[in-house]
């Protein structure tokens, strides 16, 4: 006999399957890719495709599928993004053109937006006074570009604000601005990318208002940054945080700067660690300003005008650690006028432990600057063939300081020298440092 309770459970089956079936099939026809050409475009065409290219995507985006862009050239201006696009190119050969009038590709207030295999090429051509990179994304929830060459900016390469997700794997050369440039980003990474000939700087992580941001910046190269527009420290940087906190930059490759390779003005809490940097025209590594936080590990640093820097204590600048790090063939010779080959730099709450730092022709390591020092700890460092081995402020009023356990070899001009700012005012505090009661100077070895 067969019960009602079966005959209900098995119509329920047969409903749920069918309704099943349904969805899947919704789910896949939603998954086939559209093929662009079959939409019009015609790879390879001169004429501008921006009309076309914008219909394709509105019709992609809502019915959520991704659109597949075969090989050739697409001249276009003024893409402008849907809540969702998904486009996967060609590696290297589907070439994505600007037509030179009214900015490039732009998205704001989207979902998703993912750029998978395209070549996204500005020409040089001038983007327009409202737009700031050839990619532009505002409000994007998640934003993924991958495995694409960006080139030929005349702004930025890429100009993110408030947006998440990963550029990851791609290649921007030939920007006349700065590689990537993200503004108080929401959850972003920014990973495995090549970068190179920029005018301005490589990858720019910054917040308008001071806050956590979290980026990810990791095992990216980047290489041959100029400061086309000038300044002190503003341009020509590799890596440049500014404002935003909790920020991790590692693994990174980084060289010829004119400045700096990363650089954190202003930022808490930031990870600095196991960078290769080579060739930096000013300070290769700084935590510089109002920064509270900032470890600064295991990274080299060969060839620059300073070293590593951790100081402003006077704009509240402190609380750092600096460890096992090598620096090594530092110049004398800046981009402006100032005080350089110097290896490792701190003034307050910080310390500087078990690095390795030779050839720095001024000071090995510096500890405060007049009257802005306090607690800091140089211990277990190995300093050879320097200028002075251990600068460390003796102004008046300055705070403790603890240099113990280092090995100084080959100092020309003092293993640990005293000074009033750049004047000596004691050549050796190895034999009379207790004169100095905020200055513990033991059990280092000076040959």
């Amino acid at each position: 006999m067969i019960s009602r309770r079966l005959v209900l459970a098995g119509l329920t089956g047969v409903a749920f399957n069918h309704g099943f079936q349904q969805v899947a099939q919704a789910a896949s026809n939603a998954s086939e890719p559209l093929n662009a050409v079959d939409y019009g475009l015609q790879p390879g065409s001169t004429q501008d495709q921006t009309a076309k290219f914008n219909a394709l995507l509105e019709s992609a985006s809502a019915k959520g599928n991704q659109v597949f862009l075969p090989a050739g050239t697409y001249i276009v201006s003024a893409i402008l993004c849907p809540s969702y696009v998904n486009i996967l190119g060609v590696t290297g050969q589907s070439r994505i053109v600007y037509a030179g009038t009214s900015g490039f590709v732009q998205a704001s207030d989207s979902k998703l937006i993912q750029f998978t295999g395209l070549v996204f090429d500005g020409n040089g051509k001038e983007l327009g006074d409202k737009a700031k990179g050839l990619i532009e994304a505002n409000n994007v929830r998640t934003l993924l570009i991958r495995d694409c060459t960006i080139v030929g900016s005349a702004q930025n390469g890429l100009s993110l604000f408030q947006s998440g997700g990963a550029i990851d794997g791609n290649r921007i050369s030939g920007v006349a601005d700065a590689a990537i440039f993200a503004a108080s980003s929401t959850g972003l990474a920014i990973t495995r990318n090549t970068i190179s000939d920029c005018g301005n700087g490589g990858i720019l992580v910054h917040r308008y208002d001071k806050g956590r941001d979290g980026t990810i910046i990791s095992g990216n190269r980047v290489q041959k940054i100029r400061a086309d527009s000038g300044g002190t420290g503003q341009n020509g940087n590799g890596i440049n945080v500014y404002k935003a906190d909790n920020v991790i930059v590692a693994d990174n490759v980084v060289s010829d700067c004119a400045f700096t390779a990363v650089r954190g003005n202003s930022a808490r809490n930031i990870q600095i660690t196991g960078n290769n940097c080579t060739g930096s025209g000013e300070t290769a590594i700084y935590s510089e300003f109002a920064f509270e936080g900032a470890i600064i590990a295991n990274n080299i640093v060969d060839g620059a005008a300073n070293g590593i820097s951790i100081v402003n204590f006077d704009d509240g600048g402190r609380l750092g650690t600096c460890t096992g790090n090598i620096v090594r063939n530092l110049s004398v010779k800046g981009p402006y006028a100032g005080t350089f080959g110097i290896g490792i730099s701190a003034e307050a709450d910080s310390t500087i432990t078990g690095n390795l730092v030779e050839g720095a022709p001024t000071y090995g390591l510096q500890l405060g600057w007049g009257p802005y020092m306090r607690n800091l700890v140089a211990s277990g460092n190995i300093v050879r063939n320097s200028g002075e081995g251990i600068y460390v402020t003796v102004v008046d009023g300055v705070g403790a300081a603890i240099i113990t356990d280092n090995i100084i070899q080959g100092a020309a001009k003092g293993a640990i020298v005293g000074h009033k700012w750049e004047e000596v005012a004691i050549k050796d505090l190895t034999q009379k440092g207790s004169a100095y009661p905020n200055l513990v100077v033991e059990r280092n070895i000076v040959s």
